[in-house]
């Protein structure tokens, strides 16, 4: 380090003034600074460094000078690593020779650099890059040509930076259409202590001092007299904000701008003169400090920009006209966090190219013409249905221009299916037109229609929808989805995710170049939910990415009536992309051609680098938070100047009309045109008497329930040859694999199964892996996803090998069963359950021939999802029409753990069950499929590993799908009794949905006491008691597998079958909890009324466990002596 800093202190003739110590190690500082830490270095060091007055003394710019740390480190290692040029300076620099000395221009014909180097030569202004002299004569160089050419390019990083977003700057772009930024950017520049008689816009003033310099170390801090005249803020202050780049169609923000001197914005000195920039370009040199004549000064153009295009060098006056096109009008582009060169280069070429950003007349009256749809819409729909709530677009109408961009643009590049979700805002004009779904289906829905099909609905503003057709711009066929979405806004992302997944999947599309996401967010849901960061964290993981997702955020600029300095901590809503490197393209609504290019640069992106990619419309929100609201309660400044906004159709329209592209005539046909396309679709809908649900069906299933009779269920059972088959190869090591080691615990527990399978008896993981075992042979692709359910939170699955020498060398059993089978899945997920369960129910909706399970570490960690489980799996398809096969596998069981780790809230799932408790279905043959037919879901609470192997492959063999909430076991996974042979599991066995007495009771049944009812676990526990008590004969057990749908049949014959017994529900949970207030009713419906059913169990409990061991098993000894009492 003290190398690296000496070195660079010698170059102080060439960098006088440099970046920030941390990152290229530069001391910013005068020349006695310079001298002072030359007489406290080390005496040891014996080199002789020449300085210069502070006067004369250039700077680097901060890229420059990592760069140049980083090639001297790579020299110490291998002076062979780094290019001549570099090579010959760090010798001479090493051996005390002064920086002119070091410094020798490379001869001509040298090997070219490797990629992205560049040589010492690039770094010293165009005058000594293209010198070809003796070194001594460098000496005689000019050195304010050196220094102005290194000034020149500080600028230009600075715009980069400053403007470009490497401490979220934007600072010169107006991106706030109402100018509420103002005061949060007053909360985020500090004022440090003894100035706060500093002005506001004074300390905006060293946004680009504080950017060009950053932060030294602490002794080296300049002090306010370094800058003149101009006030200094102390380094470490946060400055943020797109401050004044023209991206603020309200213009609030520039209200106090404009207000002050606004020439005095920005103010920071360059060694020719003192530059001033505002929201117009502009140069203003103080007496004595320059002249006029540097404004045509030609400098040379670092490779770090493109503004030259093919130019290598421009006039300083039109660098910075050209920095301020890009820079600080309606675009603020955030990118400079990511850590990746090329892309980081990728984007200033899209965005510095000269004309890059320039549109056709035809493209620009193309954004008219969707303009003119997307605002008649909204006004259609105001002018018929003026009370309706709708949850408009007014305000952000560019929307939908926007993402018909990203759809052209992405069609163009090869994608053919586009999944998206989006919140209520805006839906409507999305479905009509950018989906196209006819308008006669949305202006049904404004009426009070019956509908011809199942299904209680939803609210139109939630509805999605499914579309294909021809997308006339690219002449391909393009396939689109909306998700339907709850009011829980963000809470469709990992749904459309893990769609989006599933699609690619099963396309073979690994590089998500056919299919891809589009997610449009809030501003106040993006900052504020959690699915945002959870799903964002989804992204990049092998089993989860979607290669890329395009991420719209209609910034309203409130959340219902909240301020953004209220509603979020951050700078911008859009920080929580920062995460994954994500650029983050702020764009002023009301510039409809700079939303069209930063549309273009963000589809381009991630059909390139497949990556997240931002777009940050900056708007308003031209009503309430519905038609219907008030919003000059909460914000009446706001809604003065919105009341005065044209909407952005007018104001564009306006100017194109003024540039000679468009008339007004054309554009009043426009709107006269789709105005008629309106009132003829009103006309069409009127006439219709019902509508159908199947209309918004977001994730058809083509061909799936054609030709099936739907209650009928395929067998269940398999062929011996194929349990033995998968038992075998699951308990084996890999073959013709010697040298994979394996370790010695699991050896043990392969040779287990192994002794198992020939034993033919199964356990619960045995079971398990048949059952996928055979659905992989049957073609049925498998997913198992979840926190650690590779191994098994309780160490019983292992379907991953880990070879014990090889690190990331992994083997997994059930992807080499057949050489012809369906692919298996089986990963590990982030340690999220919101995020990770969505992602696989929107993974479920996509193939219906798969089965596709979701495992919680705890089943109570389920909770963490519950917004899934409500407005998404136990309501979907009555809503949406939408079904799902998504199995939920939740560790459920008091077994002494406390608290958090016994119960999944088995009741919370039961009482969202449909059914009726005081219906008894008709008992006909196909009693129990109807069942299954009829409800939301399945909840099971299986006690052997036979009836668990039956359920998967039931969710397969259903000519439906429903979802499953299956409870598993935790010590049962070992328990000696839970095993089942394989005569359970063969061809002619199936699930059973009750599983009846068939010890000694059996046998008298008259002499039967007392008919214990159970689910779960508690059945080990009443037969080990009741075996003790030598009562087998007295008192049976029924085990309740399914508990929903209830069977009602199974229960009434159980009962009839032990006439003379007493009836009681026994089980383990409170009795607040647990299945009892599900079970009784149901139990009285089945008997008529005849008989009652008694409560065994646990004491009602606000908590779900004891967290005493003693407690525990004393309640434990207490209900098992009830239950055996009668």
């Amino acid at each position: 380090m003290h190398r690296v800093k000496t070195l660079f202190v010698s170059l102080a003739p060439l960098a006088g003034q440099c970046s920030q110590e941390a990152r290229v190690r530069f001391i910013i500082r005068a020349s006695a600074c310079i001298e002072a830490r030359r007489n406290t270095s080390d005496s040891s060091q014996n080199r002789t460094f020449v300085t210069n007055p502070a006067a004369q003394e250039p700077f680097l710019s901060g890229s420059s000078s990592t760069y140049m740390e980083e090639m001297y480190n790579m020299w110490l290692q291998d002076p062979s690593s780094v290019h001549a040029s570099w090579d010959t300076f760090f010798r001479g620099a090493s051996a005390g020779a002064s920086p002119g000395e070091a410094y020798m221009s490379p001869p001509s014909g040298l090997a070219p650099l490797p990629p992205n180097t560049v040589s010492v030569a690039s770094l010293l202004g165009p005058s000594l890059a293209h010198a070809q002299v003796h070194p001594h004569a460098l000496t005689s160089v000019d050195e304010k040509l050196i220094s102005d050419h290194l000034a020149v390019q500080a600028i230009i990083r600075s715009y980069q930076v400053s403007m470009g977003g490497d401490v979220r700057g934007h600072h010169c772009a107006d991106l706030d259409p109402l100018g509420i930024k103002q005061e949060e950017l007053r909360q985020l520049v500090l004022v440090p202590e003894g100035m706060e008689g500093v002005s506001f816009l004074d300390r905006v003033r060293q946004i680009m001092l504080c950017e060009l310099s950053h932060a030294c170390s602490e002794e080296e801090v300049p002090t306010p007299s370094s800058f003149g005249d101009v006030p200094f803020i102390p380094w470490g202050c946060p400055i943020r904000g797109h401050f004044l780049a023209d991206v603020d169609p309200l213009g609030i923000t520039r209200q106090e701008m404009e207000s002050t001197n606004h020439a005095e914005v920005l103010s920071f000195s360059f060694p020719f003169g003192k530059i001033r920039i505002t929201g117009l370009i502009q140069m203003i040199f103080e007496t004595g400090l320059t002249e006029e004549k540097d404004m045509d000064r030609i400098f040379q153009l670092p490779p770090t920009t493109y503004i030259g295009g093919r130019e290598k060098a421009l006039p300083l006056r039109e660098i910075l006209r050209r920095l301020e096109d890009v820079y600080c009008r309606g675009i603020g582009v955030e990118y400079m966090f990511i850590n990746n060169l090329d892309q980081c280069n990728w984007i200033r070429r899209k965005f510095e190219t000269p004309g890059i950003m320039e549109l056709s007349n035809d493209q620009k009256r193309l954004i008219v013409a969707r303009l003119a749809r997307a605002t008649g819409f909204e006004g259609f729909l105001a002018r018929k249905w003026s009370s309706e709530k709708r949850f408009g677009l007014e305000g952000c109408e560019i929307l939908i221009p926007a993402m018909k961009q990203i759809i052209d643009v992405s069609s163009n590049l090869g994608v053919e299916s586009i999944i998206m979700g989006m919140p209520h805002r805006g839906r409507l004009n999305v479905l009509a037109n950018v989906c196209r779904k006819p308008l006669e289906h949305i202006f049904c829905q404004f009426a009070a229609l019956q509908a011809a099909d199942e299904g209680s609905g939803d609210v139109k503003y939630h509805l999605g929808t499914y579309i294909e057709r021809l997308n006339r711009l690219t002449n391909k066929n393009i396939r689109m989805a909306v998700v339907a979405n709850p009011s829980h806004l963000e809470a469709v992302d990992p749904v459309v995710q893990g769609r989006t997944r599933a699609e690619q999947f099963y396309r073979g599309d690994n590089e998500g170049k056919k299919v891809m996401s589009m997610l449009l967010h809030g501003d106040a849901a993006f900052s504020g939910q959690g699915v945002v960061y959870e799903t964002f964290h989804l992204s990049d993981l092998p089993e989860y990415t979607t290669q890329g997702t395009i991420h719209i955020v209609v910034n309203n600029q409130v959340g219902f009536t909240t301020d953004p300095r209220f509603s979020r901590s951050s700078p911008y809503c859009t920080d929580v992309a920062r995460v994954v490197n994500a650029p983050i393209f702020h764009v002023n609504a009301d510039d409809p051609e700079a939303v069209m290019h930063v549309c273009n640069v963000a589809a381009e992106w991630r059909a390139t680098f497949h990556k997240d990619v931002v777009v940050d419309l900056v708007c308003y929100r031209r009503y309430g938070h519905n038609e219907i609201d008030e919003p000059m309660f909460t914000q009446p400044i706001m809604y003065q100047k919105i009341h005065d906004m044209p909407p952005v159709l007018e104001k564009y329209s306006e100017r194109l009309v003024k540039e000679n592209i468009i008339t007004n005539e054309e554009v009043k046909e426009l709107k006269d045109r789709y105005e008629q396309i309106c009132e003829e679709a009103l006309s069409n809908a009127q006439k219709e008497t019902q509508f159908y649900y199947k209309h918004w069906l977001d994730s058809p299933w083509s061909g799936f329930f054609e030709g099936k009779d739907p209650l009928k269920v395929s067998p269940t059972g398999v062929k011996e040859e194929t349990l033995a088959h998968i038992g075998k190869k699951f308990s084996s090591p890999p073959e013709n694999a010697a040298d994979f080691s394996i370790h010695r615990g699991l050896k043990r527990i392969l040779s287990a199964r192994m002794d198992m399978v020939k034993e033919r008896t199964t356990d619960w993981a045995l079971a398990e892996a048949m059952a996928f075992g055979s659905l992989l042979k049957e073609g049925i692709h498998v997913r198992v996803s979840g926190q650690d359910v590779e191994r098994g939170t309780f160490s019983h699955r292992h379907h991953v090998l880990h070879h014990q020498k090889v690190d990331k060398a992994t083997y997994c059993t059930l992807q080499y069963l057949y050489p012809d089978q369906a692919p298996y899945t089986i990963c590990n997920s982030s340690l999220s359950e919101f995020a990770v369960l969505g992602f696989e129910l929107g993974f479920s909706m996509t193939n219906p021939n798969a089965l596709v399970c979701w495992e919680a570490q705890f089943g109570d960690f389920s909770n963490n999802a519950q917004c899934i489980f409500d407005q998404f799996v136990s309501s979907g398809q009555t809503k949406w029409v939408r079904q799902s096969g998504l199995v939920v596998l939740l560790p459920h069981g008091m077994e002494g753990m406390g608290p958090e780790h016994s119960s999944a809230r088995l009741e919370r799932f039961l009482q969202m069950s449909s059914e009726d408790p005081e219906y008894y279905p008709p008992e006909t043959e196909e009693f129990a499929i109807r069942q299954l037919h009829d409800t939301n879901w399945i909840v099971a609470n299986c006690t052997s590993p036979a009836n668990y192997f039956h359920i998967l492959r039931r969710q397969i063999a259903l000519p439906f799908r429903k979802p499953l909430i299956c409870m598993t076991p935790k010590s049962l996974l070992r328990h000696p009794e839970a095993k089942s042979s394989f005569d359970e599991m063969k061809e002619g066995t199936e699930f059973q949905r009750v599983l009846s007495e068939a010890g000694k009771a059996k046998e008298d049944p008259d002499n039967v006491k007392k008919l214990i009812f159970c689910s779960g676990k508690v059945y080990y526990d009443l037969t080990k008691v009741r075996r003790e008590r030598n009562l087998e004969d007295k008192i049976a057990i029924a085990r309740i597998e399914q508990l929903t749908p209830f069977p009602f049949d199974m229960v009434r014959k159980e009962v009839e079958r032990f006439q003379n017994a007493e009836i009681a529900w026994v089980q383990e949970e409170h009795k607040n909890q647990g299945a009892w207030f599900f079970v009784q009713p149901r139990v009285i419906t089945a008997l008529s009324g005849l008989k009652t059913i008694s409560f065994i169990g646990r004491p009602t409990s606000a908590s779900p466990a004891t967290g005493s061991k003693h407690q525990y098993a004393k309640e434990l000894n207490n209900f098992l002596e009830d239950a055996m009492q009668f």
